[in-house]
């Protein structure tokens, strides 16, 4: 058999990371025939599932938020044996599985960490890439796929500042890792998303006190009902095309009849509608509420020393606070202005392509309301169509860069979000799906 012919890496295109989104992207370029190397910074693929490297912010007992049908790949289910909700160890399974059938690993460099990235020069396509060992590459063109959920967000300087400061441990929830950090302590938990409230679940177990600080009253979702994970009954509900409305009351019901009322328990009742913000799917917080393992209070008024006093004017000491508040959108390795930087993130098109270049793209650079790895399957797919169309289909290619040269898309489908970081990559999925697998077929 004749060895391959080596591509020099002018001609290829460079992708970001071997996690989630580069795997996905480098499986689509791949089949698509378009050459590329893939550079991971770590060992290893999985990103940040893979569990205790930097990068990582899973903990020990991490799962699925979102149930594995929806959550994997479009052309790679889960295994049958799988349960509805698999935890980190099963996960980072089920990419090796996945880099191992479409033959990807001997496309990826790893310990390969890029330094900066800057545009080839003024008016052309393509990127010089500055790795940490000093080399310089040029390439064609660079896909981002890195992930965005790995620069911790910490409560901001004037809130601490106004709040003084806490004089005991602190965590952000992308630091804890496993139970030993709750034991015999007193925990607040601060932050009502679904990190926050499964950290609260965690240290409702294990810790000697645990309180849930939020700022909103949030919806909770049970993760199953009847059986079926909770996303997988929105999903039906969605193709069979009712109405936001519609969804919101049946939800409230399943809610009523699996949790039973939450304010028998303790739990507030939402100040806010299902979907205006990211659902948060917990089981467990009405239990532990219940019994008296979990308590909740509003939002951090100030800190003296060890103890923190609330807006309702309630006071209590604590030895560890962990803040799950989420992290900042950061791409420390190219300047801002190359990314259409706008209002705390990349302004894109469907949040994947650049509005005037040709050789830039974001994968995975979305928070979808379920899963999310076969959203970035089909924005990878989207991608490859379109530099293939720029070789064969050149109409079609000037159809879709006039369209994406538009600006950003609503990909909200709808829905209201609360304004808020934690919004700013939110897309309503199912519409999401739609949309750009009619692209994909647009250009296909």
């Amino acid at each position: 058999m004749p060895a391959a012919t080596k591509i020099p890496t002018e001609e290829k295109f460079c992708i970001l990371g071997a996690g989630s989104s580069g795997l996905a992207a480098a499986k689509n370029f791949l089949e698509a025939g378009i050459p590329f190397d893939c550079l991971e910074r770590e060992d290893d693929i999985g990103g940040n599932w893979y569990y205790g490297k930097p990068a990582s912010s899973v903990y020990a007992s991490t799962h699925l938020i979102s149930s594995k049908r929806l959550t994997e790949f479009t052309d790679f289910p889960m295994p049958e044996d799988y349960p509805p909700y698999p935890g980190r160890e099963l996960v980072w399974q089920y990419f090796q599985a996945y880099a191992a059938h479409f033959g990807l690993r001997e496309h990826i460099q790893f310990d390969t960490a890029v330094k900066r990235l800057e545009p080839t020069g003024s008016g052309e396509q393509g990127w010089q890439v500055e790795l940490n060992s000093g080399e310089v590459r040029h390439y064609c063109g660079v896909v981002i796929a890195n992930g965005h959920n790995w620069n911790p967000r910490w409560p901001e300087e004037s809130w601490l500042e106004r709040g003084g400061r806490f004089a005991g441990e602190v965590l952000h929830s992308s630091e804890y890792k496993t139970p030993d950090a709750l034991h015999g302590k007193r925990v607040l938990v601060v932050g009502g998303g679904n990190s926050g409230c499964d950290l609260a679940v965690e240290a409702a177990i294990h810790a000697d006190r645990a309180v849930l600080s939020t700022r909103r009253n949030y919806p909770v979702l049970p993760k199953f009902f009847r059986g079926k994970p909770i996303d997988q009954c929105n999903e039906l509900l969605q193709w069979l095309r009712l109405p936001l409305w519609f969804r919101r009351l049946a939800a409230r019901g399943v809610t009523h009849l699996t949790l039973g009322p939450a304010e028998r328990t303790g739990v507030p009742r939402p100040d806010h509608r299902l979907f205006e913000t990211h659902p948060v799917i917990n089981s467990q917080i009405h239990h532990h509420v219940g019994h008296g393992n979990l308590e909740l209070r509003g939002d951090v008024k100030r800190f003296d020393g060890l103890e923190v006093e609330f807006m309702d004017g309630s006071r209590a000491e604590f030895d560890l606070v962990i803040y799950a508040t989420g992290f900042l959108v950061s791409f420390p390795f190219v300047e801002q202005q190359h990314l259409n930087w706008q209002r705390g993130a990349p302004e894109l098109f469907l949040n994947v392509f650049h509005p005037e270049r040709d050789d830039l793209f974001c994968i995975g650079l979305i928070q979808p309301d379920s899963g999310q790895w076969g959203l970035v399957d089909y924005q990878s797919q989207l991608v490859a169509k379109y530099l293939l169309a720029m070789q064969k289909k050149l109409s079609q290619a000037e159809w879709f860069r006039r369209l994406k040269s538009n600006g950003a898309a609503d990909l909200s489908s709808g829905v209201q979000y609360k304004k808020s970081p934690r919004h700013r990559l939110e897309v309503e999925h199912y519409g999401y799906q739609k949309r750009l697998k009619k692209l994909i077929r647009r250009l296909g």
